[in-house]
């Protein structure tokens, strides 16, 4: 049974309704999930065979970020380790971690690379490897201070290795676009591409890649997140973009609207209010169900659904790149 026939069935969109459908056992993961953890949040998961494996985002009562392996047998109902991921390290300089968090996970070329904020003279992004999520190789500091929300295309494009990134400031980053990389061997990147920056409304501050883009017939379907200054601080929302798939720094669509916004209780209230951050997305090709997995408030981590389709016709028919 689909997550969506789980929760309801489809009515479609009425009025302002988000496109997005919430989980209604939402959160999925609640803070204190571990016993020394005061939030888990902004976590990535990936297929694992026919189970689920996931890289978790927890901050715990020492107020330490790290990054701890996880996994499910429905991608509902997860299990934590209690300890954070034990990196091994080709060079010693940087065995020491000082904070890591807001992981992605990319399945390339028959392996999981999983991309972080990494505490290195301030935020910049680390890489790692497993095969099994049960080791980890970290392979090396990819891109300098300070940068954050990076994410690997799922296949070489024209012959390289593809990286949506954001660079900010060593604070709360209160500006930034999105920006593409590209890399011969996934350590050296350069060939630096605008891929789009802020706009009105909801993601009128800044803006950040989400999940592992899809490769679809109409280009790569990319969520991302957009903020808000209001006069309580940050607004995180939700909105999806499609790319030219040969050039994935042009943008074809992006949507006026946002897909997913906190109205919850759960995602308006947390250790930092009125956020929902995408991290995560599980394309159910059998059903076209679209997974997508988000931290609330800083809190805890929930799910929502709708299907590939719909998002597309969504970002299109909302589109504010049209004329």
């Amino acid at each position: 049974m689909s997550v969506a026939t789980e929760a309801a069935p489809r009515q479609g969109l009425i009025g302002a309704e988000s496109l997005l459908k919430r989980y209604p056992g939402n959160p999925i993961i609640p803070r204190n999930a571990l016993p020394d953890s005061d939030s888990i949040l902004n976590s990535a998961v990936v297929r694992f065979g026919d189970a689920y494996r996931g890289m978790f985002r927890v901050d715990n009562q020492n107020r330490d970020m790290l990054i701890h392996p996880g996994r499910s047998a429905d991608g509902l109902h997860w299990e934590i380790d209690p300890r954070p991921v034990q990196w091994q390290c080709r060079d010693s300089e940087l065995e020491q971690i000082v904070y890591a968090y807001d992981p992605r996970i990319t399945p390339l070329e028959g392996r999981y690379y999983i991309t972080w904020c990494h505490g290195y003279h301030g935020p910049c992004i680390a890489m790692g490897v497993t095969d099994d999520f049960e080791k980890f190789e970290l392979l090396e500091v990819v891109l300098p201070p300070f940068n954050r929300n990076a994410v690997l295309f799922p296949r070489k494009i024209n012959g390289r290795y593809v990286m949506l990134h954001r660079p900010s400031d060593n604070g709360h980053t209160p500006f930034g676009d999105i920006f593409l990389s590209q890399s011969p061997d996934l350590i050296h990147w350069g060939s630096h591409r605008f891929v789009m920056g802020t706009a009105g409304g909801w993601q009128s501050t800044k803006i950040g890649a989400g999940p592992v883009p899809i490769e679809t017939d109409e280009g790569w379907v990319m969520i991302y997140h957009g903020v808000l200054t209001s006069c309580n601080g940050f607004v995180y929302s939700v909105g999806c973009a499609i790319l030219d798939l040969d050039q994935p720094w042009k943008v074809l669509h992006r949507t006026r609207r946002y897909i997913l916004a906190p109205t919850e209780p759960y995602e308006m209230v947390g250790s930092v209010p009125n956020v929902t951050f995408p991290v995560a997305c599980i394309h159910e090709e059998k059903t076209d169900e679209l997974r997508v997995y988000y931290g609330a408030a800083d809190t805890s981590v929930c799910l929502a659904t709708t299907t590939l389709r719909e998002l597309i016709d969504f970002t299109k028919e909302h589109d504010m790149l049209k004329s």
